[in-house]
Parts: C-alpha cells; structure tokens; sequence
C-alpha cells in the first residue's frame, strides 16, 4: 500500500489542497488575505490560495512526525529572517495561522488533539492523506512505468 512517505511532497500537497477548497472542508479566514506568515516573511504570500496549501502541509506534517505540537510546526513553518549586515536567525511562523488551521482539521474531523503530546491525524485524516498519495502514485506510474514494480 502506498504511503505518504512514498510520493513527493509537493505533488500530495497540491492535491490535498484541491481537495480541502473544493470540497469547502477549510475556509479561510477574513484577515488571511493582508497577513504575513511569520516574522521571517518580508511579503504577502503570492499564492491566493495558500491557506489550503497550509492545511494540507500540515496534513502531512502531522501525518510524518505526529504527535506533533505548536510549538513544532511554528518552527517547522519558520524561517530565516533576514536583518542586513547582521547575520540572520531563524524565526518562528506566526502561531495563528496555524492554531487556526489546525481548529478547522479537527472540526472536520481529521485531526485530534492528545492533551500533553500535540496533534495525531484520526482515522479518517490518515485515510484521506493516504486515499490521495495512491492518486499521485497512479499519476506517477503513468509518466514513468518502471515505478510499477514498487506498488
């Protein structure tokens, strides 16, 4: 059976993002279109859709390194911010985006929280992550054919 381990990340990413906009599982929040990731950001994201790339990155995150807490995937989504001539330091994302995120997976039923350890995917979270890395994979075998032998 395939995993999400098995297919690139990318690809399952912008497949479950579909997903979650299509089928209006996850909405965006009103100020998501002015906010910046995280301190380490100098811009808006480009993407207008990034807020369902988010949830399905942390998906995935949660389905890879689970039980998985805040302060994790803060420093996960961070990075290096930039402060002229002085050496740059790393920053962490900004927690709302990602508690809010994480608030709208769980009332969609695809992630639990396990008080004192973090987030875990439940059954049908991991279900849908791995519903879609096969979908990737089929798309994977058709482009190369060699990779059969691994299913």
């Amino acid at each position: 059976m395939v995993k999400a381990y098995d297919v690139p990340a990318d690809m399952l990413i912008e497949k479950l993002a579909e997903y979650l906009k299509q089928e209006n599982i996850v909405t965006p929040p009103t100020w998501a279109k002015y906010v910046k990731t995280g301190p380490h950001a100098m811009r808006l994201p480009h993407d207008k859709d990034w807020w369902y790339v988010r949830c399905a990155s942390l998906l995935r995150k949660i389905y890879l390194h689970g039980p998985i807490g805040l302060s994790e995937l803060e420093s996960e989504y961070g990075g290096r911010q930039r402060r002229g001539s002085r050496p740059c330091h790393h920053r962490d994302a900004g927690g709302a985006i990602i508690r809010n995120a994480l608030h709208q997976l769980e009332s969609a039923g695809y992630v639990a929280k396990i008080h004192g350890k973090g987030r875990v995917l439940t059954s049908n979270g991991m279900n849908l992550v791995d519903r879609f890395a096969k979908q990737v994979f089929d798309e994977l075998i058709t482009i190369n054919p060699e990779l059969s032998k691994y299913a």
